[in-house]
């Protein structure tokens, strides 16, 4: 063979070698699917939270989600007792939160909390009129005159349990003419102007803005609801469920529902 072939071959050799020893691309050093990167897991943590909590449970959910990657936080709210019929026909939930004890109590009676849930706030109820108050609703009585409309919340549900322990404190009874089943349709109904008036919670009409005026009434401190959260007996994810219980009851928790309105347990 001629030396300039061999030359040729000898060459095309040394390359091949080059190639061979290069090193494979690894991707980047934030690229999850890199060897001996932790992989991200996608969960789902499901809460199931009264109706009153929505603006603060949304914004939890997502300081929640922000910190855990790859955790999706799923809620559902309605009316507590809603929530608690939802649970015991086995509808899956992580955490329960709720807007009073009693409510929460028919959880853990069936077994179906685990370990002790834990108050992290409390509420009140307050007088929820349209803008301008056309009915002129002053007070707690004027809520029971003839020509009032007015709307609570079923005797089920904290706000309405509430409602009937101010009916008994001071004797003066209602004839709503219509009761919810949760404290958000009675707000509703308030701010459309299909009533005159509506009892709903402090945080309610601080979260509704210019769409409702609130009057405060005495009567109120007599039947404060205290909200309680807890860990189903279910849960497909019971330390990720203890984290969120612990976010909702921490420094942080604490100053979102604080800044809604919500009092101290």
């Amino acid at each position: 063979m001629k030396r300039s072939a061999l030359a040729s071959l000898a060459l095309l050799a040394a390359v091949g070698l080059l190639v061979g020893c290069a090193s494979p691309s690894t991707g980047s050093a934030n690229d999850t699917s890199a060897p001996g990167a932790t992989p991200v897991v996608k969960q789902t943590l499901t809460v199931f939270a009264a109706a009153s909590l929505k603006d603060t449970f949304t914004e939890l959910a997502s300081e929640f989600e922000a910190s855990h990657p790859g955790v999706t936080v799923s809620l559902n709210f309605a009316g507590s007792a809603d929530l608690v019929s939802q649970v015991t026909e086995g509808a899956p939930a992580d955490v329960v939160a709720f807007a009073d004890e009693k409510t929460m109590a028919k959880l853990t009676d069936a077994k179906l909390i685990a370990g002790t849930p834990e108050l992290f706030a409390s509420n009140t109820l307050e007088i929820a009129v349209p803008r301008e108050n056309p009915a002129g609703i002053t007070s707690f009585a004027d809520l029971s005159k003839s020509d009032v409309k007015v709307v609570i919340c079923a005797a089920q549900v904290p706000c309405g349990s509430a409602t009937v322990k101010i009916e008994q404190a001071t004797g003066i009874a209602l004839s709503p003419v219509s009761e919810e089943s949760a404290v958000t349709d009675v707000l509703g109904k308030v701010s459309s102007g299909e009533a005159d008036a509506g009892l709903v919670y402090v945080t309610d009409v601080e979260a509704a803005g210019d769409s409702v005026e609130g009057i405060p009434f005495p009567e109120s401190a007599g039947a404060v609801n205290r909200y309680p959260v807890g860990i189903t007996t279910t849960s497909a994810h019971p330390e990720l469920a203890e984290e969120f219980a612990t976010l909702v009851t921490g420094v942080d928790g604490q100053k979102i529902l604080a800044s809604a309105g919500f009092a101290k347990p």
